[in-house]
């Protein structure tokens, strides 16, 4: 196998979040449009995304080997537009369940490979409709788009303080 078949992508963008559940919706829309944009943005370097209505344990596998890792979901209370900011390893209820939180995430990573995991954020970004079979809020599609243009940014940041391939 070649090194370009087995290398991964420095940078992994999850979002989760469940489509037919309105405002829920607004990790799975991230990750469509951040797709879109990816084509434009070749200062990114290689960005793998995934999607899944929740996180769940196989995920530690997927952070592996990255640089950074941002992950992206819908949040019932906080700031508005969005929150974004660094995770931290916590164990907490979900740990036992088949979904797990961000932070509980990495402290399965942590147990699993016997060290931290790369570099995670989260970008939590407000919702407020959350019905069944309802679409995108208006409002939610706002702070999706703010939240869009603060990660386009952060992106480009981030992978401009990389250090270059020898």
């Amino acid at each position: 196998m070649s090194f370009a078949e087995t290398a991964r992508a420095p940078t992994l963008i999850i979002g989760y979040g469940n489509p037919s559940r309105g405002d829920d919706a607004l990790g799975p829309a991230a990750i469509d449009a951040i797709e879109a944009l990816i084509a434009a943005h070749p200062e990114w370097g290689a960005v793998d995304v995934v999607t899944d209505f929740q996180l769940q344990i196989e995920f530690v596998t997927d952070l592996e080997g990255r640089e950074r890792v941002v992950i992206i979901d819908a949040a019932a209370s906080g700031a508005e537009p969005f929150a974004f900011g660094p995770l931290v390893a916590k164990e907490d209820a979900s740990i036992s369940s088949h979904a797990l939180s961000p932070a509980s995430l990495l402290t399965v990573y942590r147990s699993f490979h016997g060290e931290d995991a790369p570099p995670c954020f989260l970008l939590a970004i407000m919702g407020y409709d959350f019905d069944l079979g309802v679409p995108l809020s208006e409002r939610a599609t706002h702070n999706l788009g703010a939240a869009l243009a603060m990660l386009e940014r952060w992106l480009g940041e981030q992978c401009a303080r990389a250090p270059l391939p020898a």
